[in-house]
């Protein structure tokens, strides 16, 4: 049997080791729900509910009486995280992480050494990591945002730009989302905002700080994930390239999209803005819809997001602004004329 001694990890050589460990999150199951370092696992020491059990005993009859309670609550169950240990383990190595890198991180150590696995315990826990994150993406980095409403075929062509080497994060990738009110259709479930921080955090610390990253342009939110504020303060203060395109050009790719949803879930997604598109609006939008006339109902909706959009771009964004005006909807077309305008900008 091999001796236990615990070894604590800082953040930056954690993160360097988790590149070829895996990571082990022993937090209960709601905490590594919230967020958790990307592509760690969760083999928690305690369930929501006895983690629940084990924090009120502490702060109510002290650490003693919390660890008994917590052994007599995970005894039975052991052998099955000492197993899943294993099973993860690489070449006998674990990382391991809980909040602040106290009891919790240190008993999973001990019964993972009891299988002679060598484990590194994260100093300061998740909690560290967390600082980090936020830390790192506060960073600058020398980025050019992609813009254009609604329709324009942002996604499609940040994909070809990054097929012609150049470096891009996908945001809307990253939210599931697409950004609009009917965004979340055909998404897998959104992330909360701390993973979603913590997933563009894995992303932003390996972009070369020597060239430029692409960014779509995108709201504060993408539906229910929010970016943190210094992220999306420097998405604003960027170079923006926003590509012009009339709503006959955009129709079709739109109708394709959506028209293959059920027309009741279209309606029940128009009448959560009908507020913004205005009551008559709204009704046309869906007796569109009711007839199949996708094309008039996007047309409806289109109106208010291209106003929306214009709007917000000459109110918030303070970085530079080039507008590219293009009349097709042809994906390598737009990308020529996008990179070429990206050549007025210096970075």
């Amino acid at each position: 049997m091999a001796s236990h001694s615990l070894n604590k990890t800082d953040i930056a050589t954690f993160l360097m080791l988790a590149e070829s460990i895996p990571v082990v999150d022993v937090r209960s199951p709601s905490e590594y729900k919230s967020g958790h370092i990307p592509g760690a696992f969760n083999i928690p020491l305690f369930d929501d509910s006895e983690r629940a059990i084990v924090g009120t005993l502490y702060k109510k009859e002290g650490r003693s009486k919390a660890v008994l309670k917590g052994i007599e609550l995970t005894g039975p169950s052991m052998h099955h995280k000492l197993q899943a240990g294993l099973e993860i383990a690489r070449e006998g190595r674990l990382l391991v992480n809980c909040w602040r890198g106290g009891m919790r991180s240190e008993a999973m150590a001990w019964l993972f050494s009891l299988g002679n696995i060598t484990t590194e315990v994260l100093d300061g826990g998740y909690k560290s990591y967390r600082h980090h994150v936020l830390s790192g993406l506060a960073e600058k980095r020398r980025t050019i945002i992609l813009g254009g409403m609604t329709g324009s075929s942002k996604t499609h062509i940040l994909k070809h730009i990054s097929k012609q080497n150049n470096q891009v994060i996908d945001l809307e990738g990253l939210a599931n989302h697409k950004g609009s009110a009917f965004g979340a259709l055909g998404q897998l479930p959104q992330p909360s905002s701390e993973h979603f921080s913590n997933l563009l955090f894995d992303q932003w610390s390996k972009v070369d700080v020597n060239l430029p990253v692409w960014i779509e342009d995108e709201s504060h939110n993408i539906g229910t994930v929010f970016m943190p504020d210094c992220f999306y303060d420097h998405i604003l203060s960027s170079p923006t390239i926003i590509l012009m395109m009339n709503v006959e050009n955009r129709l079709p790719r739109l109708i394709e999209e959506y028209s293959q949803y059920p027309p009741g879930l279209l309606k029940d997604l128009v009448l959560k803005i009908s507020k913004r598109l205005g009551g008559d609006n709204a009704r046309e939008a869906l007796c569109a819809i009711d007839t199949g006339d996708f094309a008039k109902a996007i047309e409806i909706t289109l109106r208010y997001y291209d106003k929306t959009y214009l709007y917000s771009i000459s109110r918030n964004h303070t970085g530079k602004l080039i507008y590219v005006e293009t009349d097709t909807d042809d994906i390598e077309v737009n990308t020529f004329k996008v990179l070429e305008a990206s050549k007025q900008i210096t970075l």
